[in-house]
């Protein structure tokens, strides 16, 4: 990737790519490595294998230019933090004494010390372990992975491309460590770090880098003037060295703003932007600042977050524009690859003319490639490649699939009373509780139970046909009566049945609604070894038929307790599928609210008092740019209510939320209007609680007080001081004990024994309560 004249070749690249293999082997490997059934070095030979097949095949596809450095065992931002010595006093030890032993530590903690905390990616689903800083940390390089990793793709005879998570992304992304005051700034090391940054590029440089890719997406965000200051000096510094590979400061997931003109008069080497959705006012904003005549643009004009074909005429529009602006323009997705599946052409249960409609990572590197193809010689060049793509376009706007009456007729008629309640949240609070007759600090979960091998082994011989309706159901009922035994033996509150027919929150439901597709291959990464598999949302929704009421019925059958209904919410079913692109995402949540508002109505209708619609996903949607939130934060609200809203007063609506940062979405909570809300606090010690209370929030709540994303087991004591510091913020007749998230991940070992102590916790606080 070499920065020319504007008449040179484009070229075709990506930022990184899953991760997984073609059949999640690198999860089976991980899973077997901690399970004791795979060596630690056969780990690292799989890994290996799949970083060379993944170059390998980028290559024949016609990628100039591999990525490396993006592979890992979990987290790419951990990675980054063991690059830069960035080791938590904690693991600092395990680390020592087994490197990989003592990264999966900080992933995932150990039954003596704490994970790092997860939060999600930007706006995206993945999650990343959030660094832990103070002003005593001290950073010390180490690039074996990074070099280790470039070497092998040399070695392949490739063209490759370190990246590298920035340096001023990496210290907004961190949080002050354990026991650092909050005020503490982790941009204040940005001094401290750059030598490290140096170092590394020099490693890197003596190992073959030409280029080196720095990515700063946290730059697309609003900035303050100091953090853009020290965006200014950071490449002011890292561009300025002597002996250096040429450095590309890539940005993705929305337009750079204010940052623009900072990284554009740095002297690094080239530039790489993204030009699809919001981020298409990155063209006008590089014209304005006088392009980059004398360095590279990487263009990312093929859309890296969703699953649609790419509209090739248009994209090319928008390249022969920025051949005007830049000194060389190369042609890349938006982002990472990471956030889609792997290969559309190995799906067989959708109907082929629709198939077409969708490119997953090596479609997309298809795009790319033709689109290079295209810049660099003419239309005539891919002529084929065009029509096919005019063609397989027209078809999407032209199906019935994408246009159904009846449903947006209904949509249509919405008014502001079908998203409010009947009555206000004080009056409301009075019935349920009278209705309800639960104790101080109520118990519940979040809502799914273990799955099981032989769950998942039952749900797999139905798939099959080893086994029929009949038996595959009694397997069910055999587990929600033992998961609901559990529960009133350990003496929860409120219980679940712990959905053991459920493959998935979204996917169950998209199964169920017309209007989705379902993929069996596209599995995308969320967080280390758990991978989803999001379907389709590809034309209007509606829903047929009930899809939870018999299971839910059945459980409350079987207990005198109340037991939660449980619904995923519109904007979670929205932003865990790939949406639609061609109508606003806000019409689409609609459709999706009044599909579930049958439900909810239904689940009341056969009885059932409490009824959890999760909506984990309303803050990662929540736009990058501060003045992009409101109209986004109005609709996404809108839909939950629309939800809810038709049911009873004495009938208790809960949302739940999970691993995000809540402080500025606590105005959009309380808008939900929802009568409980559960949310992930046990990493961040309760954070969320004195965040709501800062806002007077004025309803129930239950912040997390078990960390479901670690294997470890919480004591009854930690769950009881946690407790504790929540009651500093939220009184206690409104203050629930619950997870941080659905168990769904976890073994019956671990679950009993946590839920065991939570509901200790809770009976001991109760008892301080009462002063007995």
């Amino acid at each position: 990737m070499t920065a020319k004249t504007a008449a040179a070749a484009a070229r075709a690249t990506v930022y990184g790519y899953p991760r997984q293999g073609p059949n999640r082997e690198l999860k089976k490997a991980i899973e077997g490595y901690w399970k004791g059934r795979v060596s630690a070095d056969a780990l690292r030979a799989i890994a290996a294998q799949l970083r060379g097949s993944t170059w390998r095949q980028l290559a024949e596809a016609g990628i100039d230019e591999v990525p490396t450095g993006d592979f890992s065992y979990y987290d790419h931002v951990l990675d980054t933090s063991v690059m830069v010595g960035a080791i938590p006093e904690r693991h600092r030890e395990a680390v020592a004494a087994d490197a990989l032993d003592g990264f999966f530590a900080m992933a995932r903690g150990t039954q003596d010390v704490a994970p790092l905390e997860m939060t999600k990616w930007f706006d995206t689903n993945y999650h990343y372990l959030v660094p832990e800083l103070g002003p005593d940390t001290a950073f010390t390089a180490d690039s074996s992975k990074q070099v280790a990793e470039l070497k092998e793709a040399l070695a392949l005879g490739l063209s490759a491309r370190p990246v590298l998570v920035g340096p001023v992304t990496y210290l907004l992304l961190a949080k002050p460590a354990p026991g650092v005051s909050a005020d503490f700034d982790p941009l204040t090391l940005l001094d401290r770090l750059l030598p490290v940054y140096t170092e590394v590029l020099a490693d890197l440089r003596a190992a073959g880098a030409r280029w080196v890719q720095l990515d700063e997406p946290a730059l697309v965000q609003d900035r303050t003037n100091a953090e853009l200051n020290a965006a200014e000096r950071a490449y002011r510094v890292l561009g300025g060295l002597i002996d250096r590979p040429k450095l590309l400061v890539a940005s993705y997931f929305d337009r750079l703003g204010e940052a623009l003109p900072v990284l554009a008069k740095a002297p690094v080497d080239g530039l790489a932007l993204d030009f699809t959705d919001a981020a298409a006012a990155n063209l006008d904003a590089l014209a304005a600042v006088g392009g980059l005549p004398d360095k590279l643009l990487v263009a990312g004009v093929v859309n890296g977050r969703n699953i649609w074909v790419n509209d090739l005429e248009k994209s090319l529009a928008t390249l022969g524009t920025l051949l005007g602006l830049a000194g060389q323009v190369d042609v890349a997705a938006s982002c990472s690859l990471l956030h889609v599946p792997l290969d559309a052409a190995v799906e067989r249960g959708i109907d082929p003319p629709v198939l077409r409609w969708l490119a997953f990572a090596r479609q997309k590197t298809a795009e790319i490639v033709t689109l290079a193809k295209g810049l660099s010689n003419g239309t005539d060049a891919i002529a084929t490649e065009l029509a096919a793509n005019r063609a397989d376009l027209a078809a999407r706007a032209g199906s019935a699939l994408t246009h159904d009456p009846a449903v947006r007729a209904r949509a249509a008629a919405v008014t502001d009373s079908d998203a409010r309640r009947s009555q206000p949240y004080a009056e409301r609070a009075v019935a349920q509780r009278a209705h309800l007759g639960l104790p101080l600090l109520p118990t519940t979960t979040i809502g799914s139970f273990p799955q099981t091998a032989e769950l998942r082994a039952a749900r797999a011989d139905l798939r099959t046909g080893r086994t029929d309706v009949h038996g595959y159901e009694e397997r069910i009922r055999t587990e929600i009566g033992e998961v609901i035994a559990f529960q009133e033996k350990t003496g929860l509150d409120v219980l679940v049945h712990g959905e053991p027919e459920r493959n998935d929150m979204v996917q169950y439901f998209a199964e169920q609604l017309t209007g989705y597709l379902a993929t069996q291959h596209g599995w995308v990464q969320s967080y280390g070894t758990r991978y989803v598999r999001p379907p389709v949302l590809a034309g209007d929704i509606s829903r047929p038929e009930p899809m939870t009421v018999r299971w839910t019925t059945y459980a409350q059958s079987l207990t005198d307790r109340p037991v939660k209904g449980m619904l995923t919410g519109p904007v979670t079913m929205l932003a865990w599928s790939f949406v639609r692109d061609d109508q606003p995402l806000g019409d689409t949540a609609r459709q999706v609210a009044l599909a579930l508002r049958d439900e909810v109505n239904d689940l009341e209708s056969a009885g059932t008092s409490v009824i959890q619609v999760d909506e984990p996903a309303l803050r990662e949607t929540l736009p990058l740019r501060v003045a992009d939130r409101p109209a986004y934060l109005d609709w996404a609200t809108e839909a939950f209510r629309i939800t809810t809203a038709g049911v009873r007063p004495d009938t208790q609506i809960h949302t739940h939320m999970c691993y995000a940062e809540f402080g500025d979405i606590v105005q959009a909570i309380d808008d939900l209007d929802a009568d409980v809300i559960s949310l992930e606090a046990a990493r961040s010690h309760m954070q969320v609680a004195g965040e709501l209370a800062e806002h007077g929030y004025p309803r129930e709540a239950g912040p997390g007080v078990y960390d479901i994303h670690s294997p470890r087991v919480p004591s009854a004591d930690e769950a009881s001081a946690l407790l504790r510091k929540g009651l500093e913020a939220i009184p206690a007749e409104r203050l629930w004990v619950n997870p941080d998230c659905g168990l769904k991940t976890r073994g019956w070992p671990e679950t009993r024994a946590s839920l065991e102590n939570l509901v200790s916790a809770a009976r001991t606080v109760r008892a301080e309560l009462s002063g007995s």
